[in-house]
């Protein structure tokens, strides 16, 4: 073991030991992008590498990461994306790259998860026995059984737990349940001034982050990190991001903010326990104005503001403030800590309605406007280039906007504000949001350290232009590479573009979809794997296929998503379709999948109020809305979708896409170029054959 950090191997070395103590084989793809990170972190240049499936990416970067944290003494932050990447890192990857590299380092690397606050049991809370914010009328008997239930699973758990952390619990509970026991960061009275702060399961983990090499935590918490006055993460000048190719949405987020009946309701019941009634109905009243006037309001982007929802927004924001000055200094009761505790909850909420009704109205700025046009067409004709309404939408009138062009307005207003409609309990929610988080990521999260983003998907259309803007880095700040994938794409795989069938339309799955679904899975003997562009496809050809098929077909919803995909890799013979989780969640090597069926390219929904919203911006700044937002999203999305069906070395198989336009429309190579170099045909005779093949060898 070297005895000071000069004597530390260099990365290939490192790299080598650890694939060899692993048991595993260095790959070519593997070495390049170890070397790359290393030098990134040496040179303190930002890196972006795309390592395909199989690539052995972990390890690429982990090595690397945990040199430069025995040489500078410094943590190295892993922001990942989902908790499965997490709990790999974690239970399996580290631990046994820690074994392996411990004789060639100072000392064995230590290694730690850290979540949000949210995700910890609050002592304070829990013994305090804070009143509850949720309205018990709101719940049936069941469901309000149910939640007891869970309550008195948390509270004999919290007897024996050490970490406090809520994913140890088994089955799971539901938020309802814990929000009981938990706080945010914001509703934190601060380990100094709380009487459990000694033991607070929160800072205890912060405290063990604090003292490994490697970090490991989540792409939101990563951005309250970054862009919050109060430090989350432990010191660190070196970030690696993977599964980076979702950094932009899960940023967005965060920093999306919300306002309805629910988020006032809870701030009135909080506030009202600590003030006087007559200001805390005032803040009532207004939300009940808000909820009449959303009731009504059409669902969708607010491109200008209405003055009824102007003076609403106002008397809300207004009837907050006063509850806000009600409450007195932010300060009082320090010394009560169980009143501090009440006190500060009411602030953060009362705070949340306050501020975001100001930054509501403050989205539209002096002057409003906007077209609206285009709103209520599909995907098609508002999605995509392929009619002249997406083309001008930028400049043509609508309802909103009364006719005038919008191109000045979109060009300097940041944010968009849109209203999604109620579902069951849920009521109608107000949502404002950035146009674009690249200026936040750029000066937040680049500014004074090293990152290095990294995911199977990065080079859409071959280059890494378009998600280098959307994280804000500019020529010359940031290096590219893609260092390939082992798999031998055009002789392990097919892409097949259903050329002969007409192109998707707005009145659900064409019939003809149907057949051509069938025929392929029965050549393929089942194993397939279905992706839909909406729920609303995959339960009607679920249904359709269910009579004509005689394999087992199971559709998201069924069961849980982890068993159902347990279920599909456990018998070949089995289909599972479903949505957008399925395009990136599902990892099953071997012959359970061999067909991945895409039934249209993946667009955003024309209604989507922020994808328009950008594309519309993007077009009023000059540049091309749809290439830069709808192709990007649909060729990032179908990358994703393609490389389920190549896992391991040993896999075969087919990638059907049915959507004419990956092969016709004008904006095909880009989508292409975004997909990994499979062999592609549109004969729908040759991929059957195929199929039957590797039916016939499995």
């Amino acid at each position: 073991m070297p005895k000071d950090r000069s004597e530390l191997p260099p990365v290939e070395e490192l790299l080598t030991a650890a694939v060899t103590g692993l048991g595993g084989v260095e790959r070519p793809g593997q070495v390049k992008m170890a070397q790359a990170v290393g030098d990134a972190i040496e040179s303190e240049e930002h890196l972006a590498v795309q390592a395909g499936t199989g690539t052995g990416k972990s390890l690429a970067y982990l090595v690397p990461a945990i040199r430069h944290a025995a040489e500078s003494g410094d943590a190295v932050v892993v922001s990942t994306a989902t908790i499965a990447l997490q709990r790999q890192l974690v239970d399996r990857d580290l631990p046994r790259l820690a074994d392996a590299l411990e004789s060639l380092l100072p000392h064995r690397p230590e290694f730690a998860i850290l979540k949000g606050r949210r995700n910890y049991l609050c002592r304070h809370k829990m013994a305090a026995g804070m009143p509850e914010d949720e309205d018990d009328q709101l719940f049936d008997p069941r469901e309000v059984s149910a939640t007891g239930r869970m309550v008195q699973r948390i509270q004999d758990w919290a007897n024996e737990t050490e970490t406090g952390d809520r994913d140890e619990i088994v089955p799971g509970v539901s938020d309802q349940a814990w929000r009981q026991f938990s706080v945010t960061a914001r509703e934190c009275l601060g380990a100094q001034r709380c009487p459990s702060g000694a033991d607070c399961f929160a800072e205890l983990a912060r405290e063990r982050a604090g003292e490994a090499d490697v970090v490991v935590t989540n792409h939101a918490l990563l951005a309250i990190d970054a862009m919050e006055d109060f430090a989350v993460l432990p010191e660190h000048d070196v970030v690696v991001v993977d599964e980076a190719h979702e950094l932009v949405d899960r940023v967005t987020s965060v920093v999306t903010g919300e306002l309805s009946e629910s988020t006032v309701s809870l701030a009135v019941r909080r506030a009202g326990r600590l003030i006087e009634q007559g200001v805390a109905d005032r803040l009532q009243e207004a939300g009940e104005d808000l909820r009449a006037l959303l009731a009504v309001a059409p669902p969708g982007r607010v491109d200008t503001l209405p003055q009824s929802l102007g003076m609403t927004l106002a008397l809300v924001r207004d009837a907050a403030f006063a509850c806000i000055t009600a409450l007195g200094p932010r300060n009082k009761d320090k010394d009560d800590p169980e009143n501090a505790g009440l006190r500060k909850a009411a602030f953060t909420a009362l705070d949340e309605v306050h501020d975001t009704a100001q930054r509501m109205l403050d989205a539209f700025g002096p002057a409003s406007g906007g077209d609206g046009a285009g709103d209520d067409e599909d995907m098609d004709s508002a999605g995509s280039p392929d009619s002249a309404s997406s083309r001008d939408s930028a400049s043509s009138g609508g309802a909103n906007g009364g006719g005038t062009d919008v191109r000045s307005e979109e060009v300097h207003r940041a944010e968009v504000v849109w209203l999604e409609e109620g579902r069951g309990r849920i009521p109608p929610t107000l949502r404002v949001a950035p146009l674009s988080v690249g200026g936040m990521l750029r000066d937040k999260l680049f500014g004074d350290r090293t990152v290095v983003l990294t995911s199977a998907t990065l080079a859409l259309g071959g280059t890494f232009d378009s998600l280098s803007r959307q994280w804000g880095l500019r020529a010359g700040e940031w290096t590219g590479l893609d260092v390939g994938s082992p798999f031998d794409h055009p002789r392990r795989g097919i892409l097949y573009v259903a050329t002969h069938l007409p192109q998707p339309g707005r009145d659900g799955l064409p019939e003809a979809y149907v057949d051509e679904i069938a025929e392929l899975i029965e050549a393929a003997g089942g194993r397939t794997l279905g992706l839909f562009s909406s729920m609303r496809a995959a339960k009607a050809a679920t249904e359709a296929l269910r009579e004509r098929l005689d394999v087992p077909l199971l559709c998201q919803g069924d069961d849980s998503t982890s068993q159902l995909v347990k279920q599909f890799a456990g018998d070949p013979a089995t289909c599972l379709f479903g949505t957008l989780s399925l395009w990136q969640g599902v990892d099953v090597p071997g012959p359970s999948l061999t067909l991945v069926i895409i039934d249209r390219i993946p667009f955003p929904r024309p209604d989507d109020p922020l994808a328009s919203a950008r594309q519309r911006h993007v077009a009023a700044t000059g540049g091309n809305g749809f290439m830069a937002v709808a192709a990007t999203h649909a060729a990032l999305l179908l990358a994703q979708g393609a490389g389920r069906l190549l896992r391991s070395m040993d896999d075969r198989g087919v990638v059907a896409v049915l959507d004419p336009r990956l092969a016709t429309a004008r904006y095909s190579g880009f989508l292409l170029n975004s997909l990994p170099p499979f062999w592609r045909t549109t004969d729908p005779a040759k991929v059957r054959d195929a199929l039957r093949r590797l039916t016939a060898d499995a």
